[in-house]
């Protein structure tokens, strides 16, 4: 995780950042247990799943709506959010009585880059483009 540019002093993206980071090793225990044969992978996996969803909704209802508003990240919100979409269809389809475990390793290697964007992209492009207004909304101030 990005602890270079301050970005995390920005209160949501310090609570992203945090979540990034927890996703990051629910994934890791998940990936662990598909590759060495666990019998808990699908317990692992709702436990990213519950992880997962809060967050990406926090982040599509709260600070891409402020950047879409602002307008210069318009394509890489877009961008994100499709991978959202295809991240959570593949985890949130998996057949649980016969998995495709090969498919959510594909998806989760998705989720790794997807976190690093956001990282280190989008967060920090976000504190230079959105006026202290627009963190005042998304932090409910």
């Amino acid at each position: 995780m990005c602890n270079y540019c301050g970005c995390r002093e920005f209160p949501l993206i310090g609570q992203l950042s945090a979540e990034h980071e927890a996703i990051a090793n629910a994934a890791g225990r998940l990936r662990t247990a598909i590759t060495s044969g666990g019998t808990d992978a699908v317990a692992l996996l709702d436990e990213l799943l519950a992880l997962l969803m809060p967050h990406t909704d926090i982040e599509e209802r709260g600070l891409f709506v402020e950047l879409r508003a602002e307008g210069s990240l318009t394509e890489a919100v877009d961008r994100l959010c499709d991978e959202h979409d295809d991240i959570h269809g593949v985890l949130g389809a998996l057949d649980r009585k016969a998995p495709d475990w090969p498919t959510v390793l594909a998806a989760l290697d998705r989720l790794r880059r997807h976190i690093d964007n956001e990282e280190h992209g989008l967060f920090p492009a976000a504190v230079i483009a959105l006026p202290i207004p627009a963190w005042d909304r998304v932090t409910g101030r």
